[in-house]
């Protein structure tokens, strides 16, 4: 009998396809396992679309599709297609959405300050997503790569080195806007 950890009456030492011995346990606890219907009824994890995020990479434009180089079926989308990913995503039943935007090279800056500009790429989208879609959630990445001409996801001092200190102070800043954006 597969669910009862005997074999001719003996306590299994051994698993026939392991070579380690197991646990010495007189009967293996393995009635949870024995049916089908069981197994459903006490396994841990049930993944769902009410379980996902979507995450959409958001760039300038409108009617602007562009595939993400490295990433097959990843696309940057304008603010018009962010709707329309958001709306599929209600219909399929995903309650969130990530945002990551895509700062045009000429607002990137040392300081990052666009990050916390009120009328900046992620705000407008925060907001278009707020009126056209209001049921869906809007998470946002709080971080400066975007946003820095360095590249890095901190302010750099001359030396190169990341200025911890005031680098918390810009992303309050940007947490504050995009909060005021409507951000979830």
């Amino acid at each position: 009998r597969p669910c009862v950890g005997r074999d001719n009456g003996r306590i299994s030492r051994y698993h026939p396809r392991m070579s380690s011995p197991l646990l010495n346990l007189p009967i293996r606890p393995r009635r949870l396992r024995c049916t089908a219907w069981l197994r459903e009824m006490v396994e841990e994890t049930h993944l769902r679309p009410a379980d996902l995020i979507w995450p959409l990479f958001v760039q300038e434009g409108a009617g602007r599709v562009t595939p993400v180089e490295g990433l097959p079926g990843v696309e940057r989308l304008s603010i018009d297609m962010i709707l329309d990913a958001a709306r599929e995503a209600v219909a399929l039943g995903i309650p969130a959405i990530a945002l990551f935007p895509v700062t045009p090279a000429e607002k990137k800056t040392e300081d990052g300050r666009e990050a916390y500009n009120p009328d900046n790429l992620m705000c407008r989208t925060i907001r278009a997503l707020k009126d056209a879609v209001p049921e869906i959630g809007v998470l946002t990445d709080v971080a400066l790569d975007p946003y820095t001409d360095h590249g890095h996801d901190g302010l750099m001092a001359d030396d190169g080195y990341i200025l911890n200190d005031e680098t918390v102070e810009v992303l309050v800043k940007q947490s504050l806007c995009q909060a005021e954006a409507g951000v979830d």
